[in-house]
């Protein structure tokens, strides 16, 4: 499978471009006067976004925006758009290369083949960090990318084998498909949202 958020070559060595992607995310975003407002993804890349709104931003308006699945990010309005506007990602080496990761999972989640994975709102945790248990006593730290009551993404230093039993936390799964910069894992029972909440959001 081809990753959906790829660098292509630079024109310049100090200007990297990206491939844009059609993703469905919701957030809101705050423009310069603090006023919030929410917004959907039309398409992103790491280094910028085409948002549908009800307001726009100036050109060259500085907006944060907080992106269901993402999170944080930080921009200038560089296009007004009939339904909205675009912006730069004003982002570091390693930020951006993270957000090509989330963008490659989120436009190919659907080839998961989970079928509870297609019903259930995925989330990021305010705790992202936890650990992985391969069952044979080896531990490793990582970081939850976004989680549902059926599974998660989480970005991981090593690749166990596709259909390894593991425990995320406390959440007993096997891992489903690897990604560039982790692994996507099925819970083995569909997890109650309480129990998520009570155990990644303390």
């Amino acid at each position: 499978m081809r990753p959906a958020a790829t660098r292509a070559a630079p024109a310049r060595m100090e200007r990297r471009d990206f491939q844009r992607v059609r993703v469905k995310v919701y957030g809101r975003y705050m423009l310069e006067d603090r006023s919030e407002y929410p917004c959907q993804v039309i398409d992103m890349s790491p280094g910028d976004v085409a948002l549908r709104s009800s307001k726009r931003g100036a050109l060259g308006e500085k907006v944060i925006v907080y992106l269901d699945q993402i999170g944080r990010l930080e921009g200038v309005v560089t296009r007004s758009l009939e339904d909205g506007f675009a912006m730069t990602i004003i982002a570091s080496e390693r930020k951006r290369d993270k957000l090509a990761a989330q963008l490659t999972w989120l436009a190919n989640k659907h080839e998961l083949d989970l079928p509870e994975d297609r019903r259930h709102e995925r989330v990021s945790p305010r705790n992202p960090i936890t650990t992985l248990d391969l069952g044979d006593g080896r531990q490793y730290r990582c970081r939850i990318v976004d989680l549902s009551l059926s599974g998660a993404a989480i970005e991981i230093d090593v690749k166990p084998a596709i259909g390894l039993p593991v425990t995320l936390g406390t959440m007993r799964g096997r891992v489903v498909r690897h990604f560039e910069d982790g692994i996507a894992i099925e819970f083995a029972a569909l997890q109650r949202e309480d129990t998520l909440l009570e155990h990644f959001d303390r």
